[in-house]
């Protein structure tokens, strides 16, 4: 005798119109009775639209992650990563080396506006003392406001330039302005010999057709798990991926998953940390990483990258997690291992993914700005056209002879971690994801007020743009 709800679920079916092959009905008798309605009128809607009538063994398959999906693309490039281009210059060499390349990066960048056909060098503008309106562009090195006025001082290789802003406007784009960041600015000559700053540019994103996927792949960004810290979510994180392998419509489609940094809480990273910890070495952290990783479909590539708490170089760019620390993450065969930052190409979908020790040391510097908005601050790095523009704050730097935080082509997709905060936000058509964490709140994080919203997993449909989510915190305020 049939179950009531596959009775139910059989008679939706004919009343579409639809026929049931006996190897597709063998199947439904073995469903879960709470997934069956579901399932049919998923797979009713779907083959109503394609005009095919016939509902088989096939679909059943391909639905309930029995059978992969061949028709949906997951190809990959590895685009940009700084694992095996750094060249770490020594001393004050080796800074000069880093900013003279910022320098020439970004004025190239900038080259692409009309009015960089002007530029001149600080040290000509400073000794020809032109009456017209000229331009300049270098590194900000300092600015400060007092009694109505805004000044600013400019470097580029022959020389600084100091110069006032009296337009209101433009003292609040000087405001925003980070220490060491790119700028072009229009200046003049005062009366009394100095320069008056009269428009100030930045390199920024501009406007430009977006790359989609052409099949309906789903890429699920997430970030922060912290493995070996006590508030790590591991029930919760198994059930994300437990989710992965289940037949939700979804999940079917996933084939990418992208982990933006500090993967493990690591050790020795701040006073007492040991007292929070439930794995006392990074490779019982990394072995626990890896076991969980193993559970994904083998159809999904994972791309994992390093943030502050993991092993290896802390210094920004950081190049991949040594596999010293782990070899079976390396070896397996759907997870690349990429360093911070890195730019991958998914199905030509181009996404950039940085860890975002940065936004430390700009939330402190720049007045508007907090954690509780990531995505602000990840306006201010496209805008800027660099990852971590300001040197010698908390973000360690390193002087490498070719700055490899820079913003050379613009992605389709910015993804942040660090912040423990999920938010979406768009920017000149590029989808900006900070993807939260997977640790519940620290007792560091209660002390200074921080609230993170964790257990969020973020995942985009590549053709579409329309982002979905999983929360996976049985907390009701959890939200983005």
């Amino acid at each position: 005798m049939l179950r009531k709800e596959l009775t139910f679920a059989l008679n939706y079916a004919l009343n579409k119109g639809f026929q049931i092959h006996p190897d597709a009905f063998r199947i439904l008798e073995n469903v879960d009775v709470k997934k069956l309605e579901k399932i049919i009128k998923e797979i009713v809607r779907e083959k109503t639209r394609k005009r095919l009538f016939l509902i088989n063994q096939d679909d059943l398959e391909t639905y309930l992650g029995i059978k992969e999906d061949q028709t949906i693309r997951n190809d990959h490039k590895i685009l940009a990563d700084p694992t095996m281009k750094i060249t770490t210059g020594e001393g004050v060499d080796g800074y000069n080396a880093l900013f003279s390349s910022r320098f020439n990066k970004l004025k190239k960048i900038i080259s692409d506006r009309p009015e960089s056909r002007m530029i001149k060098p600080i040290s000509s503008v400073k000794s020809i003392k032109s009456e017209d309106d000229v331009y300049v562009c270098g590194l900000v090195t300092s600015r400060s406001s007092e009694r109505n006025i805004t000044k600013m001082v400019l470097e580029d290789p022959s020389g600084s330039l100091e110069g006032i802003v009296f337009d209101k406007d433009l003292q609040n784009v000087a405001g925003t302005l980070l220490s060491d960041q790119f700028v072009m600015i229009r200046v003049s000559m005062g009366k009394n010999a100095g320069f008056i700053i009269k428009d100030i540019i930045l390199p920024d994103i501009p406007d430009q057709s977006v790359n989609r996927s052409e099949t309906e792949a789903f890429a699920v960004f997430i970030s922060d798990l912290h493995i070996g810290s006590r508030y790590f979510m591991e029930k919760e994180f198994s059930e994300f991926i437990d989710w992965l392998s289940s037949p939700d419509p979804v999940a079917r489609k996933v084939r990418f998953v992208l982990i933006g940094g500090d993967v493990v809480d690591g050790v020795g990273i701040y006073p007492n940390q040991d007292k929070e910890l439930v794995f006392l070495t990074v490779q019982e952290q990394l072995k626990k990483l890896e076991d969980l990783l193993g559970k994904i479909p083998k159809h999904v590539k994972i791309f994992i990258m390093p943030g502050n708490h993991d092993p290896g170089r802390r210094a920004l760019p950081q190049p991949a997690i040594p596999k010293k620390y782990n070899s079976g993450l390396w070896e397996c065969e759907n997870i690349f291992m990429v360093g911070n930052p890195a730019m991958v190409s998914l199905n030509g979908v181009r996404v950039l993914m940085f860890h975002g020790q940065s936004i430390d040391d700009i939330v402190k510097t720049t007045p508007g700005l907090s954690y509780d908005s990531p995505a602000d601050v990840m306006k201010h790095l496209l805008r800027a056209r660099h990852l971590s523009p300001i040197y010698g704050s908390q973000t360690p730097i390193a002087p490498e002879l070719e700055d490899l935080m820079v913003i050379d082509e613009p992605p389709d997709i910015f993804h942040v971690g660090h912040v423990h905060r999920a938010q979406l936000d768009m920017y000149k058509g590029i989808l900006l994801i900070n993807s939260g964490s997977w640790q519940k709140q620290t007792p560091f994080q209660a002390s200074v007020g921080m609230t993170p919203n964790p257990g969020i997993a973020l995942m985009v449909n590549l053709k579409t743009f329309q982002v979905f989510h999983e929360n996976y915190n049985d907390n009701l305020d959890n939200v983005l």
